[in-house]
């Protein structure tokens, strides 16, 4: 421990702890615990001033922005850091472009770096070479594991069995089994889409027809918690996603967006209104439950039913 001098202890030890994913964050409690046991460690060593960089919490070390590393190199290059405090190398960096950048900032002010296994001093050759090492060896297997990943994920999609993500309306209770949402409300409203999608017939107008109504659709999100459904009045962006939403919850729908043999090309120009001969065809009126449900769901959506659907 001759590498640790008093100016180096006249500064402060700062202890950089990560996790790489949202799940970790939620999951993986000891890795965190043994990350933030690196205060005790500091002091041990003769640190009596230690602080913590924890911004980085569900956050890839492999080069995407990572505000606690940016603090941490700051700090840094303010010579106010006399030593920086990991687990291990993968934790600071998984990239060769960040890891090297931390090592010429410490062999510039001295800051010495320290993890489960030693202290290094990147102004040293042999530490130098060492951390450099264990740098690399960080990045290859970041690419490993992605490696590896990847070849399952593939693996799994040959079998069909592969579900990055589940459709709104629809739960994955196992790795190869979903099912329908139990809430009341969102099924009501996938139901709502359908009727009015076999009652309009055009995505564009059953959108429309929501936003008149005021009525939300429910949108799935991922975030710390995990999965969440909120809900968002649909706007002229959401056309995509109500197209998603009737083709994954039912394949055929899919027919119905074929346009006939003698509709116009996609880029044709657009051919002049009903006057000039073109024939519109005729709405067909929508069934007796359709009706009811869509009911149901404006008088829920306002307190009082605001619109009747004509028979």
């Amino acid at each position: 421990m001759t590498k640790i001098t008093s100016d180096h202890l006249a500064r402060s030890a700062l202890v950089y702890v990560r996790q790489s994913t949202a799940d970790q964050v939620l999951n993986h409690h000891e890795s965190r615990r043994r990350q933030y046991a690196l205060v005790e460690r500091a002091r041990a060593l003769g640190w009596a001033a230690v602080e913590v960089i924890d911004d980085d919490l569900g956050r890839s070390g492999s080069g995407i922005a990572r505000p606690g590393f940016e603090k941490l190199l700051a700090a840094i290059c303010q010579g106010r850091v006399g030593a920086v405090v990991s687990i291990e190398a993968s934790r600071l960096a998984r990239n060769g472009r960040d890891w090297h950048t931390l090592l010429e900032f410490c062999g510039l002010v001295g800051t010495l770096i320290l993890d489960e296994d030693g202290v290094y001093d990147p102004r040293h050759p042999n530490d130098r070479l060492l951390l450099g090492m264990k740098g690399t060896m960080s990045e290859m297997e970041l690419s490993l594991f992605r490696q590896r990943s990847l070849e399952a994920l593939k693996q799994k999609a040959r079998r069909g069995e592969l579900f990055l993500t589940v459709a709104v309306g629809y739960l994955k209770v196992t790795h190869d089994r979903i099912e329908k949402d139990p809430d009341r409300r969102v099924q009501e409203a996938i139901a709502l889409v359908f009727a009015k999608f076999a009652e309009l017939q055009t995505v564009r107008q059953v959108l429309l027809w929501m936003r008149q109504e005021r009525l939300p659709l429910p949108a799935v999100g991922y975030g710390l918690e995990g999965r969440s459904v909120t809900w968002k009045l649909p706007g002229h962006s959401s056309v995509s996603r109500l197209r998603r939403t009737l083709a994954d919850q039912d394949g055929r729908i899919n027919k119905a967006f074929a346009r006939p043999a003698t509709a116009r090309s996609r880029h044709a120009q657009r051919p002049p209104g009903p006057q000039a001969g073109r024939q519109l065809a005729p709405q067909r009126p929508a069934p007796l439950h359709v009706k009811r449900l869509i009911d149901r769901l404006v008088a829920d959506a306002h307190g009082l039913v605001t619109r009747k659907v004509a028979p």
